[in-house]
């Protein structure tokens, strides 16, 4: 699929997401916090393609989502953090800052890589470096996502929204993606 026709079809999905909120929850800030948590689950079933397929498998990755895969989650996530911090500022919601700052790191991460992917194209940054950086901020990211839903099973985190099993069920698709990881790194290292 083109970059143009996905970024289309991200924007197109999000629109979807929060009209199903809203339709769900009504112009509430209980809607908006089910837009901000629906588009956040859009978020992670990208990554999730990203995660399975990269690295080694680039072709599928880039047919399933663009030539730029990190261009499309930096842009899905990048929506998803606009409408997360509208919803913390309506809120009024109390900030937790280590997990601030973990989550600020992983966006970092989020929107460094696409210009990562962009100078290893060019050259300007040897593949061993994009590997490298690629391998942090797939680990770094997929660790963001984990620490997002454990305290969610546990019950640490109030007012979010969403059930418990909602909960569960993303927790093991994280770990389920580590679980599929694993084997490709393990064939990866023998190489």
């Amino acid at each position: 699929m083109s970059i143009r026709n996905t970024i289309f079809f991200i924007c197109f999905l999000e629109l979807f997401i929060a009209a199903l909120a809203v339709s769900n929850f009504g112009f509430t800030l209980e809607g908006l916090q089910a837009v901000t948590r629906y588009s956040g689950r859009l978020s992670l079933g990208i990554f999730s393609i990203i995660f399975i397929l990269l690295p080694g498998h680039e072709p599928k990755a880039t047919g399933i989502l663009s030539p730029k895969p990190f261009h499309i989650f930096a842009l899905a996530h990048g929506i998803h953090l606009i409408q997360l911090i509208i919803y913390v500022y309506l809120s009024g919601n109390e900030l937790i800052p280590i997990r601030l700052a973990g989550g600020f790191l992983a966006y970092v991460f989020i929107f460094a890589m696409p210009m990562l992917h962009h100078y290893n194209k060019t050259g300007e940054v040897s593949d061993q470096k994009f590997r490298w950086a690629q391998s942090v901020y797939l680990y770094y990211v997929w660790f963001i996502f984990f620490m997002s839903y454990l305290p969610r099973v546990q019950g640490k985190l109030t007012n979010i929204g969403g059930s418990y099993w909602e909960f569960v069920v993303l927790l093991c698709w994280v770990c389920m993606l580590l679980g599929m990881k694993l084997p490709a790194l393990l064939l990866q290292r023998r190489k």
